[in-house]
Formats: structure tokens, C-alpha cells, sequence
């Protein structure tokens, strides 16, 4: 399973069927919250978020439409008895403002909050969990802001089971010969690898593009990948309010994913002076077909 549900897709100002920037990447039986604008727990209920499911945290910036939700839903994770490691990855004043807010409130979280810090000038991969990698990169904004890099990537080789009892390979060593080893018989005679296993399936990768002016360079970063989110804060008219305030319009998102050759982009963000999302989409799909809205409550499937 590797899918991300949204759970906020506007910006800044939450409206009354809109909530500030949040979603969730599921992978296997492990869940990555990107971004918590206010009233995420909430989302996470109304579109059962197991919320004990959440293993790792990304905050791209410290816009409080992408965090001001953090502090409530780390207190609540200790109410309910977590005992699990926590893992947050976020620019490095983040880790000062919560705990300033857990001393004034004389609160101890009943689990380990690991904070690693997402350092300005620096790129990279930043975990390592199984089939999981993730990195992060740098997108342009009034402040420094990232974007992040989800991959899936099965490690291990497929079996060909008939090959490899041709050559006579006990069943034991299957484990081994997926894990890309040779097997050596008892009078030396070794059997290659690729003669009995082919390779991993290809893998997947969902990158995240966070708030971010019109930036080619991020080409690098996008490119292939299987599904983007890049944010759309205007339509095209307002193309000069969305550079002057570091954001990107519907037109500007769909040229990146087309330039990336993604598979599909989705786009959120949206400013709260549209009520109406469709143009949206008229404006993308001519530049992009394969563009959806980032819809609260969707989950697609990467």
C-alpha cells in the first residue's frame, strides 16, 4: 500500500469547507504526516486517520498554516497513551517553540519525541526504513522551505522458483538469493544470481513540493516521479500576486509536472478568495491532463 490522503488543501485562512495544508502518506503499515495546519486531528477523525499509525512527521516551514496543528496533536498522541517513538523532521526552530509550549503547560509526553532538523543549504536523504526512502530538498519561499522526496523501492530480487530447482538450490537459501546472492554448490560450481532471480520490481516515489514560487530547478527533483504535489495558490491572472508573494499558479504547477515528466500532480494550496476550484483544473489540464484537485478526504493511490 503506498497512497496519500489530503486532509487540508488551502492556504493561510481556513474556510468553511476548507482546511489549512495537511496529508498523509501511507506506506505498508507505517504513516507520514506531512504538513499539520489547524484542525488536522479533527480531519484525521472525519476521514479515520489512525492517528497511532503516524511514525513520522514533515513540516515544510514555519508558515502557521502548515503547523499551528502540531502542538495539539502531539499532546493528544500523549493523552491517549502513546509509548512509540515519534519521529519530526522540520526546520530547526520548531524543536524550541514546542518545547516552550510543553514547559509553560508543565507537560511531559509519555513517548520520545525525536527531532531531527532540516538544515538550511543542505539536501538529502534524511530516512531509511525498510523499502522507504525519503529526502528533502529546497524550494523557494519567503522562508526556508522544503519539499520532500517519498520513495517505495522493493529491495529484494524475485524468485524464479523453477530456475532454481533446476540448479538443484535448497529452498533455505531463497532467502539469500533474493537478497542478491550467488550459491555456491558442494563441488564449486557457482550459480549467478541473475540465472535464478530477476530484478525488484521498479519502485515508486510521491515528492511533495510544499509552498514554492515558479522554480525550474526543481525539475530535478520531480523528475518521473510517479505523483506530485505542487502547490497552486492562484489562477493564472494573478500570476504577478503569486511571484511577489513566493507562490505558484495552476498554469505554473502543470508546466513543472509536464517539463518533470510525472505521472500525475496534484494540486491544493488554494487561496481562500476562490470559493470555485474548477477553474483550477480548466487551466491545468490543457498544459497537464493528468491533473486532479487535491481534494480533502481523497485518497489516491501512487
Amino acid at each position: 500500500m503506498f497512497a496519500v490522503t489530503i486532509l487540508g488543501n488551502n492556504s493561510a485562512i481556513p474556510t468553511l469547507d476548507r482546511r489549512p495544508t495537511a496529508q498523509v502518506v501511507t506506506v505498508n503499515d507505517t504513516s507520514i504526516l506531512i504538513d499539520c495546519g489547524e484542525g488536522t486531528q479533527m480531519q484525521m477523525l472525519k476521514y479515520n486517520i489512525r492517528r497511532s499509525k503516524i511514525k513520522y512527521i514533515f513540516i515544510s516551514h514555519l508558515h502557521g498554516d502548515h503547523y499551528f496543528g502540531l502542538i495539539g496533536l502531539l499532546n493528544s498522541l500523549s493523552l491517549m497513551g502513546r509509548t512509540a517513538p515519534l519521529f519530526l523532521f522540520a526546520p530547526p526552530e520548531l524543536e524550541q517553540i514546542i518545547n516552550i509550549q510543553l514547559q509553560v503547560a508543565a507537560t511531559i509526553l509519555n513517548y520520545e519525541l525525536h527531532f531531527i532538523p532540516l538544515v538550511e543549504g543542505e539536501e538529502g536523504v534524511i530516512l531509511q526504513d525498510k523499502d522507504l526512502e525519503v529526502s528533502y530538498f529546497a524550494v523557494q519561499h519567503r522562508i526556508p522551505c522544503y519539499g520532500i522526496s517519498i520513495g517505495l523501492q522493493k529491495k529484494k530480487r524475485k524468485l524464479l522458483p523453477d530456475q532454481a530447482k533446476a540448479y538443484e538450490i535448497p529452498a533455505a537459501y531463497y532467502g539469500a538469493l533474493q537478497d542478491g546472492e550467488d550459491y555456491v554448490k558442494k563441488d564449486g560450481t557457482v550459480v549467478k544470481n541473475d540465472w535464478v532471480t530477476l530484478p525488484p520490481a521498479k519502485g515508486k516515489r510521491y515528492v511533495y513540493c510544499a509552498d514554492t514560487i515558479y522554480d525550474e530547478s526543481l525539475v530535478r527533483h520531480l523528475y518521473e516521479a510517479d505523483m506530485m504535489y505542487h502547490e497552486t495558490t492562484y489562477l493564472h491572472a494573478l500570476a504577478q500576486r503569486a511571484a511577489d508573494r513566493f507562490h505558484s499558479t495552476s498554469v505554473q504547477a502543470a508546466t513543472l509536472a509536464k517539463n518533470a515528466k510525472v505521472g500525475k500532480l496534484l494540486i491544493g494550496h488554494f487561496s481562500s478568495k476562490y470559493t470555485d476550484l474548477q477553474p483550477f483544473l480548466d487551466e491545468t489540464w490543457p498544459v497537464f491532463e493528468n491533473t486532479a484537485l487535491a481534494t480533502e478526504g481523497t485518497t489516491f493511490i501512487i
